[in-house]
């Protein structure tokens, strides 16, 4: 009952609970080869995992004051490593433009920018800023090229929500450096806007690599990442997607919630090693990465209860030292709970907070089925304890009952 209601994020501004054991908790499965062993559960894992923990460092480093930050900067330099190694490339192919693809691409060059933006500008190395304006000169020239605005990330397959990321990676090197990219973003825009799913107006899931039509409905385990960083490429366009997305996905399955629907509202679909298992429609993995795009988006109440969630059915383990959750038996789960904690927007504001959708009333019918459950295992031995006692009385009830009827008869 406690993890639904002590408040479990920081916000955009505080330092978030218990992540920082998160991270040791990862660091210490990363260098026991968790990384190796994501990577056999799905395609992209080794570099996910690695890449998650790099970016909540930065994120950790952007909330600590200066002097603190060389722990952020260390670590998240050395998760960079790891993607430019060549176990981060093994999945991806060299033959696409840009090279290895642009999900390899767009997530190590986002990490890229962050690494630069934990640094004062007068401290920044010159390899590191000349690698990452040529990384960034290399998707800007692949998207001006393209003649669609989703980029492959494998041979003959696209998902919009790889080259979402990679744009915003462009934009946060015109934050950092000189502007350059103003024009890619804006007409990479417009011709989303002409390519939205058309039964929900979101990016869809998957689109044809050669025209970009979409070719699978949105669905939550991308469009939860999608909305995490269009924020920072378009405010004013996420902000529209984001209110459609929550309208269309978060749910109160039984009544308990909130959580989110891996296909939109009254669709149904399969399961895949992304969205995981779909009890009743939800993802868990798309609820958990909601809870930062809505922390982005300066919905509050949302991230708050999404995150409660996870403290309360992720069934976390805590030490001084170190957080995990699931028994630990799945790192990434924790990789992308910290993120998520972490989230704030890099680039750019948000247009206008969304209206809440969500009061702390929601906690209720939970609170309820938990104080059920936690008086259950007692009713027996209360039931036995009032029977015990109702039959103790009964003999005393039995001489009362004499005593009267003998001084009736002797007053009569």
């Amino acid at each position: 009952m406690a993890r639904l209601v002590v408040p479990a994020t920081a916000g955009t501004n505080g330092a978030p609970p218990g992540v920082q054991r998160q991270l040791a908790f990862l660091r210490a499965a990363l260098d026991d080869g968790a990384g190796d062993e994501a990577q056999r559960l799905f395609p992209e894992g080794y570099f996910f995992l690695h890449a998650l923990y790099g970016l909540s460092w930065v994120e950790i480093g952007m909330r600590e004051e200066r002097g603190a930050r060389s722990e952020a900067l260390r670590e998240a330099r050395w998760a960079l490593e790891r993607l430019d190694s060549p176990s981060g490339r093994a999945p991806f192919s060299a033959g696409l433009v840009p090279s290895y693809g642009v999900f390899y691409r767009g997530w190590s060059n986002w990490l890229r920018g962050g690494v630069l933006g934990l640094q004062p500008a007068a401290d920044r190395g010159p390899e590191e800023l000349r690698r990452f304006a040529d990384d960034s000169e290399a998707l800007g020239a692949a998207f001006d090229a393209a003649k669609t605005p989703f980029l492959s990330a494998y041979p003959g397959q696209a998902w919009p929500v790889d080259s979402t990321v990679a744009m915003a990676s462009l934009r946060l090197h015109d934050k950092l450096l000189a502007p350059h990219f103003a024009g890619t973003v804006d007409r990479w825009v417009r011709a989303v806007r002409d390519r939205l799913d058309p039964r929900t107006g979101l990016l869809p899931h998957r689109v044809d690599p050669a025209t970009g039509a979409p070719t699978e409905v949105a669905r939550a385990t991308s469009q939860s990442v999608i909305q995490r960083f269009l924020v920072d490429v378009d405010p004013a366009f996420a902000g529209e997607q984001y209110l459609r997305f929550r309208d269309r996905y978060v749910a109160f399955p039984l009544g308990l919630g909130p959580a989110v629907r891996e296909y939109p509202d009254g669709t149904d679909g399969p399961a895949d090693v992304d969205s995981g298992p779909l009890p009743l429609g939800v993802s868990a993995s798309a609820s958990v990465v909601t809870a930062g795009a809505a922390q982005v988006h300066g919905d509050t109440a949302l991230a708050e209860g999404l995150t409660n969630h996870s403290e309360l059915l992720g069934l976390p383990l805590d030490t001084p030292w170190t957080k995990r959750y699931a028994f630990g038996l799945l790192p990434i789960g924790d990789a992308f709970l910290a993120w998520s904690k972490t989230a704030r927007p890099w680039v750019s504001q948000p247009a206008a907070a969304p209206p809440a959708s969500l009061t702390w009333w929601w906690r209720l019918p939970w609170l309820c089925l938990l104080a059920f459950l936690g008086a259950a295992p007692w009713i027996p031995a209360l039931v036995r304890r009032s029977r015990g006692w109702r039959a103790s009385k009964a003999p005393e009830a039995c001489d009362d009952a004499k005593r009267d009827r003998s001084a009736r008869r002797q007053r009569r």
